[in-house]
């Protein structure tokens, strides 16, 4: 088993009981001991988990997320510059998808000097913001997560297989080079994931904050998107800017 395959048995052990011992990694991924103790310290450098003795300890929670009100009070400036950048990418006439994030929620205010557009999304707030300002949209069917206020579910991938997008617009909990982009939430990611494959271009509205962490569940690879953020440390981007393009924000 390759270090990447064990480091995500460890975080999904984690995951489940936030404490791990040594002895029993070893048997779920049949490996020694000296590899398992290397990948806890991996894990340990990267602020994931705190090694102790036997074992290891989560640090943080990779499920974490917080619902829409505590988003919206999170990097406001960043992310409405971030959304300008991203409608000014948008032309008269496109079909887009926006999932139900608070980046992609600040997009709507700007749409309004686009013509003729067409919006799907899986956001409920979002489509209620579209709807005021007349602009045609369609929302997606399944069920309502309470916390995000996101339409998710197996009727939600159906019906995105459904269409094709000149644009899709994410937001992602994560941004890591080995993990890609990640969010806490199995139903959410496989509905960002859905609308990436329909997609003829895709991206992910982050602030530099979310670089470098990575949260439960993958989407998708780094080199699958393309990033618009606010500006990064020229060592960040250097390393992000070889697997995808950056477009960055000056506040």
């Amino acid at each position: 088993m390759l270090a990447e395959e064990r480091q995500q048995v460890i975080l999904r052990m984690l995951r489940e009981n936030g404490i791990v011992k040594l002895h029993d990694v070893c048997e779920e991924v049949k490996c020694s001991e000296s590899s398992v103790r290397r990948d806890l310290q991996e894990l340990e450098e990267k602020g994931i988990l705190i090694r102790v003795h036997g074992g290891a300890k989560i640090r943080q929670s990779l499920q974490k997320e917080l619902d829409m009100s505590g988003k919206f009070s999170q990097n406001t400036e960043q992310k409405n510059q971030i959304a300008k950048m991203a409608v000014s990418l948008i032309q008269d006439e496109d079909v887009i998808y926006l999932d139900a994030g608070t980046s992609t929620l600040a997009m709507i205010q700007f749409l309004k000097q686009k013509k003729q557009l067409t919006v799907v999304t899986n956001g409920i707030m979002h489509a209620t913001a579209l709807a005021d300002q007349n602009i045609r949209t369609i929302l997606v069917g399944g069920e309502l997560k309470n916390t995000t206020k996101a339409i998710v579910g197996v009727e939600t991938v159906k019906e995105l297989q459904r269409y094709r997008f000149n644009k899709v617009f994410l937001g992602m909990n994560g941004v890591h080079i080995e993990y890609g982009y990640t969010t806490p939430d199995p139903d959410e990611a496989a509905v960002k994931l859905a609308a990436i494959k329909q997609a003829a271009e895709t991206f992910v509205l982050v602030d530099s904050t979310k670089f470098d962490q990575f949260s439960f569940v993958k989407v998708a690879e780094v080199s699958e998107a393309k990033i618009i953020t606010n500006k990064l440390s020229k060592l960040v981007f250097d390393q992000y800017n070889n697997q995808t393009e950056i477009q960055e924000v000056s506040l």
